[in-house]
């Protein structure tokens, strides 16, 4: 049985579906905006907060983090100075790490490079998620495998040769993996979300817990998503989609998280258990709506039934019109009333 473990959480075919609220940066930098994210995802039914660590010194090329960053979201003259911005430290992870066990929601971060894998593994998180774009990045994937905590990987942007080669590589080292689909746009057009790559995965890794990672700015896709076969959905999350920042457009607010987990939990009751069986609530509307066999007019004693001393009335307190053929042809013990029910001990044998 495929199944992945995150904080004590049991993630498997059979199990409610996972939700991580993935806050990024939309915190803006604010260490009380992130903990009132923290609060609004947990009050939401989420089971993890997430955040994105990097190292921008380490991760960026010169000539990246020095490129000049001027637009309405930017939050420094250049791109390395609104990564910095945004950048969350040791105390404010400590910090959040204290409030989420306090709330109770787990607590975890994308890993962008080594230096952020190892930061993140010092605080003792209980999983670690990483980006589409770290999909072909062997290396990395292999040195967070190492550490032995559940892995969650997107991958966006990606063939199935680059999520074989990623599978091939983690799992030696760890076998606590879950595979989201994941279409890298932001958002992506419709047509590109190709929800069967579900399904895909679900037969090409048998092993692993598949998920879906959904940058559309609506929830019915995570419902067909768990449908399909994803057990973790990940959904951007923000407080005010009109707040400055690239992801909040495209990200969920406190309301639209709460429906959304509401119909995750309440698609897994009703995908049910396969077997077609009459339930209870349908016995008194079926009592009203379904038929029965009764005569169709007087019909005396001794008398043959033909079709046309048999009509099929409501309610359904008789023989099911199904065994029309059974009665036609067989003589009467007694005399029928109009609208008498038909049954068999009323005929001879």
């Amino acid at each position: 049985m495929r199944e992945l473990v995150i904080d004590g959480i049991h993630i498997r075919d059979d199990s409610d579906c996972y939700v991580i609220a993935e806050i990024g940066h939309n915190h803006q930098g604010n260490l009380e905006t992130a903990k009132e994210l923290f609060r609004a995802a947990k009050d939401a039914g989420a089971h993890a907060a997430k955040l994105q660590k990097r190292n921008n010194r380490l991760l960026f090329t010169r000539e990246m983090y020095n490129k000049p960053y001027d637009n309405e979201n930017s939050y420094g003259a250049t791109y390395g100075e609104h990564r910095e911005f945004l950048e969350f430290g040791r105390d404010e992870y400590l910090e959040l790490q204290r409030y989420a066990k306090e709330i109770g929601i787990a607590f975890f971060a994308t890993a962008f490079d080594f230096s952020s894998a190892d930061f993140l593994a010092a605080l003792d998180v209980p999983a670690f998620k990483m980006a589409s774009g770290d999909l072909t990045n062997i290396p990395l994937l292999q040195h967070v495998a190492r550490m032995g905590k559940p892995m969650i990987v997107s991958t966006g942007g990606g063939t199935l040769a680059d999520v074989r080669r990623a599978h091939e590589a983690i799992t030696p080292l760890n076998r606590q993996l879950c595979i989201l689909q994941c279409t890298a746009g932001y958002p992506p057009a419709w047509e590109e979300l190709n929800l069967r790559v579900i399904s895909t995965f679900r037969e090409e890794f048998p092993d692993v817990v598949v998920g879906f990672s959904s940058h559309d700015s609506g929830i019915a896709m995570a419902v067909a998503g768990y449908v399909l076969g994803a057990r973790v959905i990940e959904k951007h999350f923000t407080l005010n989609r009109a707040m400055k920042g690239t992801d909040h457009a495209f990200s969920l607010e406190p309301t639209g998280l709460r429906k959304m987990v509401r119909d995750l939990k309440r698609t897994r009751i009703a995908l049910g258990d396969g077997v077609k069986a009459m339930y209870p609530s349908e016995k008194a509307p079926l009592m009203k709506m379904a038929k029965k066999l009764v005569a169709a007019r007087e019909v005396p004693a001794g008398h043959r039934l033909t079709i046309a001393d048999v009509a099929i009335k409501s309610p359904s307190d008789g023989l099911p019109p199904y065994e029309l053929e059974s009665v036609v042809g067989r003589l009467t013990r007694i005399a029928l009333s109009e609208d008498e029910n038909i049954t068999m001990d009323k005929l001879e044998a």
